[in-house]
């Protein structure tokens, strides 16, 4: 999923500093714009295994429009960072779940060897965690 971050832009004399608004407390910086990107990434992964091992809810990722215009974030460089949240969900479990026979083979066609999604249940995980942020708008 897809989290927008707040770059303030930095200069030689000060570092680039990065929010993260839809994780409290989640910030960071680096010395060039690359560097705070990657940061980010750091602390976005390290919050989240703190969350996850606390039992705590994981916060989806918002729509970069639900931040674009807040002015606690005037003049800052947005930027999307993919973040694979199926670690800190929890352990797999098998469950039974009947779907559509065609809906089935409309899955299998997008799931396998060079596509993005290697198993059904990858794909079915996805699309939930899709339909779970937009019900939290």
């Amino acid at each position: 999923m897809q989290y927008p971050l707040a770059i303030e832009k930095g200069n030689k004399n000060e570092a680039f500093g990065v929010i993260v608004p839809d994780i409290p407390g989640c910030h960071s910086a680096g010395d060039t714009l690359e560097e705070a990107i990657t940061e980010a990434k750091i602390a976005i992964t390290s919050h989240l295994e703190i969350l996850a091992k606390d039992n705590q809810p994981i916060p989806f990722p918002s729509d970069l429009e639900k931040h674009i215009n807040n002015h606690d974030y005037k003049n800052r460089i947005w930027f999307l960072i993919d973040i694979d949240l199926s670690s800190y969900l929890g352990n797999p479990e098998k469950i039974n779940v009947s779907l559509p026979s065609r809906l089935i083979r409309l899955i299998d066609e997008n799931v396998g060897k060079g596509k993005q999604f290697k198993t059904r249940s990858s794909f079915l995980a996805s699309g939930a965690e899709l339909l779970l942020k937009k019900i939290k708008k």
